[in-house]
């Protein structure tokens, strides 16, 4: 049984779950330009530092650059991400952890939007971040961990 191509029906949704239930995960794939790509590649890989790579795997399908808003898609279980949201590695993988989990509340049939969804998805981002800082042996990268935390514990979603 194959993931369906677009996951916007009932059926689809279900198909999707039930597939992830037995462990499948996407072949994750990058689109845009040389920059765009080489930008989210090192943000994938703060996102294996951190032990979240199979986590994304499972809800993301593409990363893909545009020219408007940074956004999940859940039907094609893709972000569309514009060069400003990837321009910070640090930052841009914990927004890749954030939409999945999005993405994850969609697929489980949960509220995934508004309020308290958000805020669920800023608790993934923030756990990422904790985790990422713990596990890198990179300075820049632990010192750009407590920064955004820092900015997060700040924020009036929290």
């Amino acid at each position: 049984m194959s993931f369906p191509e677009r996951i916007y029906t009932v059926k689809e949704v279900e198909k999707a779950r039930e597939l992830i239930q037995s462990g499948y995960r996407h072949r994750l794939t990058i689109k845009g330009t040389k920059v765009f790509k080489q930008k989210v590649r090192q943000a994938l890989k703060l996102v294996k530092t951190a032990g979240y790579y199979d986590f994304l795997r499972t809800y993301i399908r593409n990363i893909i650059e545009i020219d408007g808003l940074t956004q999940l898609r859940e039907a094609d279980a893709a972000i569309w991400a514009n060069k400003y949201a990837v321009k910070n590695p640090v930052d841009a993988a914990s927004l890749f952890i954030q939409k999945a989990h999005h993405m994850k509340e969609y697929i489980e049939g949960k509220l995934y939007f508004g309020g308290e969804a958000e805020a669920r998805s800023v608790k993934k981002r923030i756990e990422f971040l904790e985790k990422l800082k713990e596990k890198s042996r990179n300075k820049k990268v632990k010192e750009e961990c407590e920064r955004l935390l820092k900015s997060w514990s700040e924020s009036i979603l929290l």
